[in-house]
């Protein structure tokens, strides 16, 4: 099928072809925010440091809440949690309309009131992302997160451009009046939708083991991990750009049109971004479209950083927008993919945490190296770092291929009058196998890669040991915190696992036996005789 035709698929789906278009009415009132925020610290005639601060403020809530709310959102009904934090953001969004109009805003109080809409939107984000492979195939997917960057985008580009005329004729108040509206959209769309419901075959996980299990799959998936790695280190510098934009577009035009053309034209570099991103992917791969596109925005930066008038700056932001989006919209759809359902809203808490951690932090150290120095010189700076972080690709490179994340849940069940009571444990899980002397060495590399699954999954302590006396004789061991969390440990192994586990069993004798121990604490009774 032609690329483009592909791109454009996931708009058959009506829920899917709905919420894109609400979205884009909800995320042009959010850019408008944006602009309105910065211009109004700019006219608080506020340094560097303190603008960039608008951008720290909008993405340190990510950093703070981004694994409370991937854990909160595999755990609860995601539909619901939307419904929840879009109503937050709509009464932030109200309060800050409201002291704005009234005169009564100050930098401190936008900067914590621009932390309060941006929570919410923490909140919400990992839900909202995971919801995406309910509302298309797993063959969409990419075109489907490619069209999110392209409905964000549009709204970029829209957004600071309404946002700055109406600044020009009605002053930065009535700005956010019009963010508070475009939230109803989302919230209408939402309310009517009626999620399938997906029965549960384990027990409903608790927020502390939640959030635990979701940095352990992480820590044992190198896939995901070095995606996550990769984001948050690209953002450290590539953050800068819309960080200090701001300040570039007020040294150049003192009126807010300046900034919303600047921001207006990263946008529309965005969609032509994602436009151009399927026939690239068509025609090279994934990682060499990716890796090209962090080049690119490190060039445009550089270039930012030395360029003076509006209309060069503005050819530099639609080159820049261009490969901001093809970069974190190849590497969010990646981290999509290699996480299973169960734990998806988490893995991209994850890495929301890690990505936005960059943003703000680079936001942050950007904005003081401008204020200490030049905006120029920390542009430039900044530049060059993110055409270092081009050779990340060496070691953490994109998948190619699809990956199998649906459930593989092989494992006999024990009967309910042989299975121990949910909360009892620690279990202690034993898997005998025989091994062939001449295999070996073979059997205890796998076995190694064994162990990171065993881990990811669940398994707190792991070891594989030797028999002594029968030397073809190997006992895998591992430790897992309570029977529930271990009949989720079946559940979780997913169909990509099966090869490794073929692996395994190539290397052995017959089929291996396993073993269930449950811990036995000291049981009070009579004492023994004497």
């Amino acid at each position: 099928m032609p690329a483009s035709q592909t791109l454009w698929r996931p708009l058959r789906v009506p829920i899917f072809r709905h919420l894109l278009m609400a979205n884009v009415l909800s995320d042009v009132g959010a850019f408008m925010q944006s602009v309105g925020a910065a211009w109004l610290m700019v006219s608080f005639g506020a340094g560097p440091f303190s603008v960039a601060l608008i951008q720290t403020a909008s993405s340190l809530p990510f950093f703070l809440l981004a694994l409370f709310a991937g854990a909160i959102g595999d755990i609860v009904d995601r539909r619901k949690l939307i419904l929840i934090t879009e109503s937050w953001m709509v009464s932030a969004t109200v309060v800050l309309a409201a002291l704005t109009l009234a005169g009564r805003m100050s930098p401190w109080l936008l900067l914590g009131l621009t932390f309060a809409v941006a929570a919410g939107d923490a909140i919400e984000a990992p839900s909202w992302r995971a919801l995406l492979p309910d509302l298309v195939s797993r063959e969409e997917l990419p075109a489907a997160s490619a069209l999110n960057g392209i409905e964000f985008n549009l709204a970029r580009a829209v957004g600071p451009a309404a946002a700055g005329a109406l600044i020009a004729v009605a002053g930065v108040g009535p700005a956010f009046v019009v963010n508070a509206v475009s939230f109803v959209g989302v919230i209408v769309v939402v309310a009517r939708w009626k999620r399938p419901r997906r029965p549960r075959s384990v027990p409903v996980e608790h927020l502390r083991g939640a959030t635990v299990a979701a940095l352990r799959y992480v820590r044992y998936s190198p896939g995901i991990r070095g995606l996550v790695l990769r984001a948050g280190v690209v953002m450290l510098f590539g953050s800068a750009i819309l960080a200090l934009l701001p300040t570039i577009a007020h040294q150049e035009s003192k009126s807010p049109l300046g900034y919303g053309l600047l921001l207006g034209c990263f946008g529309a570099g965005a969609i032509a971004g994602a436009l151009l991103m399927q026939p690239a992917r068509a025609r090279w791969s994934t990682e060499a479209v990716a890796s090209a596109a962090v080049v690119g925005l490190g060039a445009a930066m550089l270039g930012a950083g030395a360029a003076h008038g509006l209309l060069v700056l503005a050819a530099l932001m639609l080159a820049a927008g261009g490969c901001w989006i093809v970069f974190i919209s190849l590497i969010s759809a990646s981290v999509q993919l290699l996480a299973p359902d169960w734990v998806r809203a988490r893995a991209l808490a994850v890495y929301l945490l890690v990505f936005q951690g960059g943003m703000a932090a680079g936001s942050a150290l950007w904005g003081a190296v401008g204020a200490r120095s030049s905006v120029g010189t920390a542009l430039v700076s900044a530049g060059l770092g993110t055409l270092a972080t081009a050779a990340l690709g060496l070691a953490w490179r994109l998948p190619e291929g699809p990956v199998d994340v649906s459930p593989w849940n092989h494992w006999p069940a024990l009967s309910p009058a042989d299975a121990p009571a949910l909360t009892e444990g620690p279990v202690l899980v034993t898997v005998e196998y025989v091994v062939e002397p001449a295999q070996a060495a073979a059997f205890l590399v796998a076995m190694q890669e064994y162990q990171r699954m065993r881990r990811r999954d669940g398994a707190s302590q792991w070891g594989i040991f030797q028999d002594t006396d029968a030397a073809d004789h190997f006992v895998e061991t591992f430790l897992v915190r309570s029977w529930a969390e271990h009949l989720r440990q079946h559940a979780r192994q997913t169909q990509a696992d099966r090869e490794l586990e073929a692996r395994v069993h190539a290397l052995t004798r017959g089929a291996p036996t396993v073993r269930h121990l449950i811990y036995a604490p000291p049981r009070e009774g009579p004492a023994p005789p004497p």
